[in-house]
């Protein structure tokens, strides 16, 4: 069964022949992916009156555990946004109620920023719809094939996440 990336490839194919475009086989496939499942976490984030960069932040803050907050430092590493960025998405939550910034007791020039029970409850339900969107994305794949695609995405996406490290 022909899918879009096959048409691209046997154009590219036909024009430069010269060119190896084995890559766009795997990659071309995983950027259009990529795309649904943006639109999918739009759709999920939408429901609940919060942006996918919103969804970030709170995400990291619920996975972080009870107390459910992080300093400035590690929410950066967690959503891979810079110091400026970061100051400003906090402002933004904590100016809708969704986070508050608390002093740090280990650092008397620190803060922490915790999230509110507003905004638990926000990324909890975003997160319920969020999963739902998934579910439906990968309907059509086994549960087998969906862990042999996890394994190898893994691989794939390894070095670029030890470079974080």
């Amino acid at each position: 069964m022909e899918d879009e990336v096959d048409r691209l490839i046997e154009a590219w194919r036909r024009e430069r022949p010269d060119l190896d475009v084995a890559p766009m086989e795997v990659l071309s496939r995983v950027s259009r992916l990529a795309r649904h499942l943006d639109r999918a976490r739009s759709q999920a984030f939408d429901t609940h009156g919060l942006e996918s960069w919103e969804f970030d932040v709170l995400a990291a803050l619920r996975r972080a555990g009870a107390p459910y907050q992080l300093s400035p430092g590690k929410l950066l590493k967690e959503t891979l946004v810079t110091s400026g960025t970061m100051t400003n998405r906090v402002d933004r939550l904590t100016a809708r109620g969704l986070v508050e910034r608390l002093p740090d007791p280990s650092d008397r020039r620190g803060v922490l920023v915790q999230l509110t029970p507003a905004g638990r409850d926000a990324v909890d339900a975003a997160m319920a719809d969020l999963l739902t969107h998934e579910r439906a994305l990968l309907g059509s794949l086994s549960e087998r094939d969906q862990l042999r695609i996890a394994r190898v995405l893994r691989e794939l996406v390894r070095p670029f996440d030890q470079e974080k490290h």
